[in-house]
């Protein structure tokens, strides 16, 4: 917990040491501001019963500037705290988000696990630090404050320090297990919150629209959101009534001692054993050092829980690598031999099937290797390996004879250019989507020349229908967002059909030009027959020369491969060229018979 307030601080601190020290300050100044407001009212009254006039003035222009002071102060300490939190939030907000973009791999985001610890770190990335300082400081204010108004109430009645104290400590106590089992219950309603949040978004989003009003499935999807929604909230209902039963409590006991000690200070005033001012500063010392007490434990409480909260941010912030670096990296050279796959074995954990069993595949350099087989032989996954996503788990994958473990996982990724079959269709405008391709681990757009994205998009097969929307390649590809230039107009924004959108997501793969290698998985599966012809034959004409490898489950697409790989349960079963596999009868000539046959034309006699 030290170590999590250390940090807390020193986030505080890179973020904005002048406001942190601004915040310091007043905070301080705040513990002792109503102490002396306190002291100088208790003089007033003294010097006022008493009959005497002399130096009254000054005491009473005293009291008005401390009184000022604290308004002011307040105010300001408000502003300071909102002004750190900004900051803190932004600077968490980013060490954050650059601890997730180190994970290189996959295996994390897979892991449910580290997705609920990830939405606890989002969720309290922003106001958790800046909480967690704002509880350490308000404990050191409240803790002046109290010291203040002990040393005063101690002056009046020694007694009263001790009855008042010690009713604070049953409260700190019952204040952190509150805390703890606050902590506790935040964690363990995350998977749900984290369903909840997905049945919500198949509501409302519009990628799930279709299907769900077609199928009828709202009702369906808000029943189970509702029920993830009741169950979080039974746990919360069990915590408030137990925080209602605490502070219930508390505030009898508070009572109680205020009440008998006013009951006291009358008494021992009627009986002139106290002055007027002496019951003022009694009054005021009771009431003090109760407030002080309840806010010093409520802060206690409020930081330890913030603390805790805080754990998942630095969990996430401080988690090793996925993807281990190499201990001497090796350069990332261009491709010229090609790549190997030796007695590549894969499993996604030592729970889950091998997906991959002892593949050995070399993808020549300038050559095109094709992956055919059944859904779930392995493509996709071997696809990962060669991206670097995941490690083998055993054997290993060879660039020119480097593992790719002993490169620089960033490096090796700039030479590699690919679409995916889960293509990413991005809520930006034509030209960025397009763009996209050619960051490289850059944090702006723009780096690609007008004629680039241009030449990228007419390969693609789409610049003719980008040139034709309202803005051009200037326009939203979203029906989510405004444009900004243009958000007067509601038509603003377009929406693409899945072919339309493959063929954006294929300029974005071509714009990487000149890469070492080409990964097209099922490239032209969402197209019509006429565009899938007229991709295939540029695609083709692009491969020409260049390493690449090609996975689809429509056989006449790669049948022009230089190798034709057949991957049967984790293995290659074939490997040669189409007409070679068509000789051997074996599996890929009997898939693309089987396929074949369902264009002939068949004439009932």
């Amino acid at each position: 917990m030290t170590s999590s307030v250390v940090d807390a601080l020193a986030l505080a601190w890179r973020a904005a040491p002048g406001v942190l020290w601004g915040y310091v300050a007043t905070s301080v100044l705040s513990g002792f501001v109503p102490v002396a407001v306190a002291w100088l009212t208790k003089l007033v009254l003294d010097r006022v019963a008493a009959g005497a006039d002399g130096g009254l003035i000054a005491l009473a222009v005293a009291l008005a500037a401390a009184g000022v002071l604290l308004a002011l102060v307040a105010q300001l300490a408000k502003y300071l705290q909102q002004e750190l939190g900004r900051r803190v939030g932004l600077l968490t907000r980013e060490r954050l988000y650059t601890a997730t973009g180190r994970l290189a791999g996959l295996s994390r985001l897979e892991d449910p696990a580290f997705q609920d610890r990830l939405r606890m770190a989002q969720e309290h990335s922003r106001n958790g630090p800046g909480a967690a300082v704002d509880g350490v400081l308000g404990v050191a204010q409240s803790a002046i404050t109290l010291v203040g108004f002990t040393a005063a109430l101690a002056t009046v009645s020694p007694l009263m320090v001790l009855v008042a104290v010690a009713a604070g400590g049953p409260a700190l106590v019952m204040e952190l297990r509150l805390s703890r089992r606050r902590a506790e219950v935040l964690k363990g309603i995350t998977p749900a919150e984290r369903r909840e949040f997905f049945y919500a978004n198949l509501l409302t989003s519009l990628e799930a629209a279709k299907e769900a009003r077609l199928f009828g499935l709202g009702p369906l999807f808000r029943g189970r959101m509702l029920a993830e929604l009741g169950s979080a909230n039974t746990s919360l209902r069990a915590l408030d009534r137990r925080d209602l039963v605490t502070q219930g409590a508390l505030g009898l006991l508070s009572a109680l001692v205020a009440g008998g000690g006013l009951v006291w200070a009358v008494l021992a005033a009627g009986a002139g054993t106290l002055t007027v001012g002496d019951v003022a500063v009694f009054v005021a010392a009771v009431a003090g050092v109760q407030a002080a007490l309840g806010v010093l434990v409520d802060r206690v409480a409020t930081t330890h829980n913030a603390l805790l909260m805080f754990e998942h941010y630095r969990a996430v912030t401080g988690a090793e690598p996925d993807l281990p670096a190499p201990a001497r990296p090796v350069e990332v050279r261009q491709l010229g031999r090609g790549i190997e796959l030796r007695d590549v074995w894969f499993r996604y954990g030592d729970e889950h099937p091998w997906v991959l069993r002892g593949v050995d595949l070399t993808i020549p350099f300038g050559q095109s290797v094709a992956l055919v087989g059944h859904n779930g032989a392995g493509k996709s996954t071997l696809v990962k390996l060669l991206c670097r996503f995941y490690d083998p788990t055993r054997g290993a994958v060879l660039w020119d004879g480097v593992d790719l473990r002993e490169l620089p996982v960033a490096d090796l990724r700039c030479r590699i250019s690919a679409v995916f079959q889960d293509f990413m269709c991005y809520e930006l405008s034509a030209r960025e989507n397009i763009e996209l391709g050619g960051v490289d681990g850059g944090n702006a757009l723009g780096g690609a020349g007008a004629d680039e994205v241009v030449r990228a998009a007419r390969r693609a097969g789409v610049h003719d229908l980008v040139e034709g929307l309202p803005r051009g390649y200037r326009t939203l590809l979203s029906r989510i967002f405004f444009d900004e230039e243009d958000k007067a107009n509601p038509e603003t924004g377009v929406l693409l059909s899945g072919g339309q959108w493959q063929r954006i997501a294929l300029a974005r793969a071509f714009l990487r030009d000149r890469r070492d290698l080409l990964i097209l998985d099922e490239p032209a599966s969402g197209l019509d027959a006429e565009a899938e012809h007229a991709i295939h034959r540029e695609l083709t004409a692009h491969r020409a020369g260049r390493t690449s490898v090609l996975i689809s489950h429509r056989l006449g697409s790669v049948r022009d491969a230089d190798r034709i790989a057949v991957l049967v349960d984790g293995r290659v079963a074939e490997l040669g060229t189409h007409n070679e596999l068509m000789s051997a009868e074996g599996t890929y000539a009997r898939l693309f018979r089987l396929q074949a046959s369902g264009y002939e034309t068949r004439v009932e006699v």
